[in-house]
């Protein structure tokens, strides 16, 4: 692993728990970790309700877009957390992979949507302390 880790956050639409999870760490981590986000089939938006339950936790991730995920990014990355994206995702030997099983927020509302970035935002918590044992 480098000394700046790289961090793939995977889910199908890359509109929601992704980008949710993303955003936790871009914060959580003072940068000290390389944050990408991509899905195996990219939405058109961020879901509304998953920027209102972020901005609840004061991370705006209103300007982020939907990306097609990439071999390029997962040969880059050092640890790959999928959320449901199944098979779709490539595996290279010496990747850190992890399935996170989170319930889709898509059609969810604010009060659904809340426990759910709770739980990334624990997950992600964990995964940093981690990757940057000194820092956690």
């Amino acid at each position: 692993m480098t000394d700046k880790p790289t961090v793939l956050f995977v889910c199908i639409h890359n509109a929601g728990r992704s980008q949710m999870a993303a955003g936790y760490a871009r914060a959580l981590s003072g940068g000290a970790v390389e944050v990408l986000s991509g899905g195996s089939e990219p939405g058109d938006q961020i879901n509304p309700v998953a920027i209102a339950a972020m901005a609840e936790e004061d991370i705006d991730i209103s300007h982020a877009v939907p990306q097609l995920m990439t071999t390029d990014q997962v040969r880059e990355s050092d640890v790959v957390i999928t959320m449901g994206c199944g098979d779709v995702c490539p595996i290279f030997p010496g990747k850190r992979y992890e399935d996170w099983e989170l319930t889709d927020p898509k059609g969810k509302s604010l009060d659904e949507v809340r426990p759910i970035r709770d739980d990334i935002k624990s997950r992600v918590r964990a995964l940093l302390a981690e990757l940057l044992p000194a820092t956690a």
